[in-house]
């Protein structure tokens, strides 16, 4: 249990982080999602270079402003999309392997496959733009000249995750351009005027290596020595959550204690205490928000898919034991016919009743640690 110091406030950590990728939480204001106890968030570089772009956000006095969030933010780097957009694209795959439809697996990345929307080089990578389809580049110093002017406390360095299915020749090609961009990002960072205006944001190198225990202590051992304020565990995680958690042991143990460790894009409620107990300090995914616009909510004896018939004749609340505002004035009934009806009120209700559930479980864990339960 630790508290991470940023210029917009302090975060209690272990802390898990909401994803607001353009600059919001989906369906939910940012007094809503301070309601439902998120005490920082992260949002997307790549999306945002997009629209409104980077010299708007700047502009409009940066993002905290903008979004009219007085609490602490991250900034992805755009690497994620690098995977989405590529490999992950072409081959139907996440960052954990999972079973395929059907049960045929793709076949394996080779070290001189190319992608087939995006471009990637020694210095960066070529994407069409998501709008209009036009050509667009993005290296390590773009990637931070566009998060400097987005104004987030916490950036991360340009990396490439990776595919689960890449073999270990394109995996160890790929992480010497990770450290090769991790290097540029630092010298970048250090050579643009500090603006007081913005503050100091703290940068986080990126550990990539896939799930090859070499190649990630050896991402581990060269990132720590950079001088970066907070480390990311970044990439593919393996073939399953058993993977996922030997990446951690084999990662973090070389990374210096006294800085903070985030997971990026991991968070099932079940994965929490295990990942925490391995040393992660924060960690972001999608789960809750995405859930919850498919209709489905979290409570403590699983999901409840509110989709089904059966809860339009339910007057109980989503959890009986849960303090959310969600669940002190609405009942299934109502939240199961506005979601039958794909009405956003049902999502916005569903989003807030989950972010709640998983920044409480998450405050649950850090409670634990305070009595040394865990």
């Amino acid at each position: 249990m630790g508290i991470l110091k940023t210029l917009h406030g302090e975060v209690m950590t272990p802390a898990f982080v909401p994803v607001a990728t353009r600059a919001a939480i989906k369906t939910l204001s940012s007094e809503e999602a301070f309601e439902a106890k998120c005490q920082i968030a992260i949002v997307n570089t790549f999306h945002l270079h997009l629209t409104p772009g980077g010299n708007m956000v700047k502009k409009a006095g940066g993002l905290n402003r903008l979004m009219n969030w007085p609490r602490p933010l991250m900034s992805d780097s755009g690497g994620f999309q690098v995977f989405s957009l590529g490999f992950g694209l072409d081959q139907g795959v996440g960052k954990i392997l999972k079973t395929f439809p059907g049960g045929k697996r793709p076949e394996a990345i080779q070290s001189d496959a190319k992608p087939k929307k995006i471009r990637i080089t020694r210095d960066g990578v070529y994407f069409r733009s998501l709008l209009d389809g036009s050509e667009l580049f993005m290296g390590p110093k773009e990637s931070i000249q566009i998060q400097e002017k987005l104004g987030a406390d916490i950036i991360f360095a340009f990396d490439e995750c990776t595919s689960p299915l890449s073999d270990k020749k394109y995996i160890k090609e790929s992480l010497e351009r990770t450290h090769r961009w991790a290097m540029i990002c630092l010298q970048t960072k250090k050579s643009q005027p500090f603006d007081k205006a913005q503050g100091k944001q703290a940068i986080f190198g990126i550990i990539q290596g896939s799930s090859f225990k070499n190649l990630r202590e050896e991402s581990a051992m060269f990132i720590n020595g950079l001088g970066f304020d907070g480390f990311g565990i970044g990439g593919d995680l393996g073939a399953s959550k058993i993977t996922t958690q030997k990446i951690l042991r084999w990662s973090l143990p070389l990374l210096d204690e006294r800085k903070p460790r985030h997971l990026l894009g991991i968070g099932y409620p079940e994965d929490m205490e295990r990942i925490i107990k391995e040393g992660v300090d924060l960690f972001d995914c999608t789960v809750p928000t995405h859930y919850a616009r498919r209709g489905v909510a979290f409570v403590p004896s699983g999901k409840l898919d509110m989709r089904r018939a059966k809860f339009l004749t339910d007057q109980n609340p989503l959890d009986k034991k849960c303090a959310c505002s969600v669940c002190d004035s609405y009942r299934r009934n109502y939240i199961c016919h506005l979601i039958r009806a794909r009405e956003i009120t049902g999502m916005k209700l569903l989003t807030l009743h989950n972010l709640y559930f998983f920044n409480t479980l998450v405050e649950n864990i850090r409670e634990k640690i305070r009595k040394g339960i865990i």
